[in-house]
């Protein structure tokens, strides 16, 4: 990196924070996303004209309904759509940290989930955007479990579509004995994402996609959990991949911030949703 352009990273992510601190951004406490005013997993809310599908959205490994979703669903809701949240892949005796369960049965419990939001709501489709794990395991549930009937469109911010090395970390398993059986018998869903893996190996036999569904991935070159990040990518008709940093190239989120608070990230999230009436996504997508 030329050392201009190194000092100018702690700048743009200044600017980049401020830029955040300072748009109309729908923060919400806990507390607040538990009522039905925040319009958000409100089993009320019927879809309108413009937006007629709900929006699921997927927490990732260690997230849960609430935490992940505390600036991307009032996002959403601000702008017309029903939405909501599940927990899945919950461990017994581990509270608010979920996503650890086997990936398999975690897609069943968003299926379930999927049917009631469609029957609360009137509809016959949802469409669904993940975080991380949350954009990989519901391509289980289209593929295997019926989802794709069910399912518009599928978002992947960040997701390990294809397994992750976790910057190499995963090489080192074998220099521990048992250290990945260990893996597998307590957290199972931690295992199942590793690059390689007999899940994953199921999952993407035979292609990437399932014909119906359209599908976007967002990832950023600054992924330090998914990596390498150009895995994220899928393969097949009706896919758009798209780099963060193509977008705003002063968009420094990586694997966390990308998913947790990145209104750039956000905008071209709304744009998967609603393709007719997209507009173009730039770094003054903060302010949008």
């Amino acid at each position: 990196m030329l050392p201009w352009k190194r000092a100018l990273r702690p700048v743009a992510a200044l600017l980049l924070t401020a830029a955040l601190a300072a748009a109309p951004t729908a923060t919400a406490s806990a507390s607040d996303t538990a009522a039905p005013s925040a319009g958000w997993n409100d089993y009320t809310c019927k879809p309108s004209a413009a937006h007629p599908r709900p929006v699921v959205l997927v927490h990732g490994t260690l997230g849960n309904s609430v935490d992940n979703w505390l600036s991307l669903a009032p996002y959403l809701k601000s702008r017309g759509y029903c939405v909501y949240s599940l927990d899945y892949g919950q461990l017994p005796g581990v509270p608010l940290f979920h996503g650890l369960g086997p990936i398999d049965e975690s897609a069943g419990q968003l299926a379930a989930f999927v049917d009631r939001v469609l029957a609360a709501t009137g509809t016959a489709k949802a469409d669904l955007v993940g975080h991380s794990q949350g954009g990989m395991m519901p391509r289980y549930y289209l593929r295997f479990l019926g989802g794709a009937d069910k399912v518009n469109a599928l978002v992947g911010i960040a997701p390990d579509n294809h397994g992750t090395g976790l910057s190499g970390l995963t090489r080192l398993l074998p220099y521990f004995p048992g250290a990945e059986d260990l893996l597998r018998a307590t957290t199972p869903g931690l295992a199942d994402q590793i690059a390689g893996s007999a899940f994953l190996t199921r999952l993407n036999a035979g292609g990437d996609t399932v014909p119906g569904v359209r599908y976007t991935v967002i990832a950023t070159r600054n992924d330090e959990v998914v990596t390498p990040w150009r895995s994220q990518y899928l393969t097949g008709p009706d896919v758009h991949n798209v780099l963060l940093q193509d977008l705003c190239p002063l968009d420094l989120s990586e694997h966390v911030a990308i998913g947790l608070l990145d209104r750039i990230a956000f905008h071209e999230v709304a744009n998967a949703l609603d393709p007719v009436h997209a507009t173009a996504t730039t770094c003054a997508s903060v302010f949008s």
